[in-house]
């Protein structure tokens, strides 16, 4: 939450030496802020001046001490934290330089570490006529002592002599800036970067507060009185924008998730969309909350059943990398292979031999779908037979046999397996995209599926005449698709078992593996560089388990619930780079830490990201940990001895990838739905509560207001509601309360960033 900039450096591999750094772009905080929608544009690299490539904040006292004898200026240097490595093995060797005018004072020099505690006191005499400077600055500045050449610059403070004065003793952490802002654009020589970068910041309250939203969101679908009647649900829907309806269908998805009502709210907006729809041809075609919903729904139940269905094939096309082309104006002969002494193939021969391979890539495609009955989630087949009961009731003409059929297979086919063959990293079917040659098959083949979730109807009738020769395969195979769907649906929904409330994985499923470095604390102290060992490592929802190569036989498991904190580890505690800890808790409440090496920060990220999600609602998680390690009789953050002693930092407990993957927080998604409330307020306030006075006459008046006597004889006048207005009030009122409590929050912690002295 504390940032202030973010840069991305593009650099230069090199397999001998050091990585070349080609230039930069740094965003401020401030300027990624200030566009609501993020930024989106082509940035020129910067060069890399190692001045300006600061980090950390530093723990100062300052005090202008004044008696008769002398005029002194006293500085406590405390400690430093997060600094940037200077030297090879990822750390600095820091010390600290106070100057003000002609003097200057410095700390001792703390070998490898970037979060130095110095614990020093350091004093600079000062002449009377010093005491009268209005203009003077004290500097502290933060260098990396080195044995040979020049000391590495780290950071300075400069604060205005002035605030001495006004202020005669300072303390606090103060943020380390540059020597000076030397950037130069160099125009677009050292090239460009394009960007999209959006900042989001939120301030998520109790959940007591989010209470009655939820309350009013669950009373929608849970007792909701007539199909056509204003809820909560549908004035969300009217307030919601075309750009933030994905946001707000795939935040919903997961609150009646957590609700255990995921399939009551989706027949709740399937119903209202199929019952307002005249031409079934139009059915679910539009962007609609429902549509939108039943969208994120299937991402967010059916990933896994997704990678159990089409990852072999989509393994196997990759694996492969042929050459397919039909149409007649893109076919490359240059691009296929020379298949005989005879010369170059013809188009002919190229359209013959695509048709072959797509003919059996889309057969194993259909035939892997249509045999997946039984690992199709129960909860989305309930979905799909409550989709196919309204749609059957809302069209009953003959002609309409097929709706019911196209409704499922529209979002079946073309809207979760059709997307997921286009583009298989998205749906993480895939590490990286497809190349070209793989991504045009991969887009032949999803036109093919979506014709055969089509039903067939449309072919013959687009443009692409040149797909003619997979249309018998097409219509093959509506007959099996129609029987798949209608098995499907064959569920009881009463024994039908839900996902479960709190989490999206389900049980004993592999999240991830890989080969990891696991290291070895037993035995004798080993060198840094030999103390990890090469181990492999499974993730499910249960367990984290390694062994010595994937095949081996016996494994090491940690279950998931002893799990209680996940978290990076200081690179100067290993000198090693990429290094993360996994705190355990045994039943005797003994804490137990094992250390892991990823082999780079994407891997390191991707990894704490996974663990977290599948631990992230265990009971016992840590409220603070050691960055550091416990070495040579003392914490290496934190310098305390004990190795039992409280953490120094404050844990994390969010994933590091936000995506629909991501676990339930009721808390977080309620907070986005209540923003998307807070921007339609005035909307919702105009057309259900407020009646203009001149539209309405004295006798319309009159049947909207009752007599009523209080106990005590006084007479007044209720005011009657309609139901939709009665709803409009009380979420108006849950808005406005939550708006309150955002405001007093905000003021308390605007009051407590009082205590703590920054540099701006």
């Amino acid at each position: 939450m504390g940032f202030h900039s973010l840069s991305f450096h593009v650099m230069d591999e090199d397999t001998i030496g050091h990585d070349d750094v080609i230039g930069k772009i740094t965003l401020t905080k401030e300027a990624i802020g200030a566009q609501a929608k993020g930024l989106d544009c082509w940035l020129n690299l910067t060069k890399v001046d190692p001045d300006e490539e600061v980090q950390g904040e530093i723990h100062l006292g300052l005090e202008l001490l004044k008696d008769t004898e002398k005029i002194s200026l006293r500085c406590q240097v405390i400690e430093a934290r997060d600094l940037a490595p200077r030297d090879i093995s990822g750390t600095s060797d820091p010390f600290t330089r106070v100057i003000f005018n002609n003097h200057s004072a410095e700390t001792s020099i703390i070998k490898k570490t970037r979060f130095p505690h110095w614990g020093e006191t350091l004093e600079l005499e000062l002449d009377p006529e010093e005491l009268r400077e209005e203009e003077g600055t004290v500097t502290v500045q933060v260098w990396d002592w080195d044995m040979v050449g020049k000391n590495d610059f780290l950071g300075k403070v400069e604060i205005p002599f002035a605030c001495l004065h006004k202020t005669p003793q300072l303390e606090g952490w103060f943020r380390l800036m540059p020597l000076g802002n030397n950037e130069v654009d160099a125009g677009g020589k050292l090239g460009a970067l394009r960007l999209k970068v959006r900042l989001v910041e939120d301030q998520i309250l109790p959940s007591m507060y989010y209470q009655p939203l939820i309350d009013l969101l669950v009373e929608s679908v849970i007792s909701p009185t007539e199909v056509e009647d204003s809820s909560a649900l549908t004035m969300l829907e009217e307030v919601t924008t075309v750009e933030s309806r994905q946001d707000v269908a795939m935040t919903l998805v997961k609150i009646y998730l957590g609700q255990g009502l995921v399939v009551p709210f989706l027949d709740y907006l399937n119903t209202r969309e199929v019952n307002h729809t005249t031409d079934p041809n139009t059915l679910f075609r539009s962007n609609s909350l429902a549509s939108k919903a039943m969208e994120q729904f299937m991402k967010a139940v059916g990933m896994l059943y997704l990678h159990e269905v089409l990852k072999p094939i989509i393994n196997r096309i990759f694996d492969e990398k042929k050459y397919i082309e039909l149409d007649p104006c893109k076919i490359d002969l240059n691009r296929t292979r020379r298949i005989s002494f005879k010369g170059a193939v013809s188009e002919a021969e190229v359209r013959d031999s695509s048709v072959e391979l797509l003919q059996s890539y889309l057969t194993s495609i259909i035939e892997s779908i249509v045999s997946s009955v039984d690992q199709c989630p129960p909860v989305m087949r309930v979905a799909f037979k409550q989709l196919h009961k309204r749609v059957e009731e809302q069209f009953t003409e003959p002609e309409n046999e097929d709706v019911k059929y196209l409704a499922i297979s529209g979002f079946f086919f073309l809207r979760f397996f059709a997307p997921a063959i286009l583009t298989p990293k998205l749906f993480q079917l895939r590490d990286q995209h497809a190349d070209t040659r793989t991504s045009r098959t991969l887009l032949l083949l999803a036109k093919a599926l979506q014709s055969v979730g089509n039903l067939g109807l449309q072919l013959g009738h687009g443009k692409e005449q040149w797909m003619a020769p997979l249309h018998p395969i097409i219509l093959r195979s509506v007959a099996s698709v129609k029987d798949f769907l209608d098995k499907l649906i064959d569920i009881d929904h009463d024994t039908a078992s839900e996902v479960p409330q709190r989490a999206v994985f389900t049980a004993s499923v592999t999240v991830k593996e890989g080969f990891l470095h696991k290291h070895k604390a037993e035995g004798p102290q080993l060198l840094s560089r030999f103390a990890f060992k090469k181990r492999y490592f499974w993730l499910t929802s249960e367990t984290l388990s390694y062994a010595k190569t994937p095949d081996w036989q016996v494994r090491s498991s940690i279950p998931i619930q002893c799990v209680c904190a996940v978290e990076r580890v200081d690179e100067n505690a290993f000198q090693q780079q990429n290094v993360m800890q996994v705190i355990t808790q045994d039943n005797d409440g003994q804490l137990h830490t094992m250390y892991i090496q990823c082999k780079n920060v994407n891997e390191l990220n991707q990894w704490l990201s996974a663990i977290r999600k599948v631990s992230i609602y265990n009971e016992r998680m840590l409220p603070s940990f050691h960055p550091g390690v416990h070495r040579s009789g003392k914490w290496t953050c934190c310098l305390q001895a004990d190795r039992a002693v409280a953490g120094c930092s404050r844990t994390h407990s969010a994933v590091t990838l936000g995506d629909w993957s991501d676990p339930l927080d009721p808390d977080v998604e309620t907070q986005t739905i209540y923003k998307q409330l807070l921007q339609g307020k005035d909307k919702l306030r105009n057309k259900y509560l407020e009646m203009p006075d001149d539209d309405e006459t004295a006798s319309n008046k009159e049947k909207k207001t009752n007599v009523d006597v209080h106990p005590d004889g006084a007479e007044c006048t209720v005011q009657q509601m309609k139901p939709c207005q009665g709803i409009a009030a009380r979420l108006l009122v849950v808005i406005e309360d939550l708006e309150q409590a955002h405001a007093t929050f905000q003021r308390r912690e605007k009051e407590d960033a009082t205590s703590v002295i920054m540099n701006p």
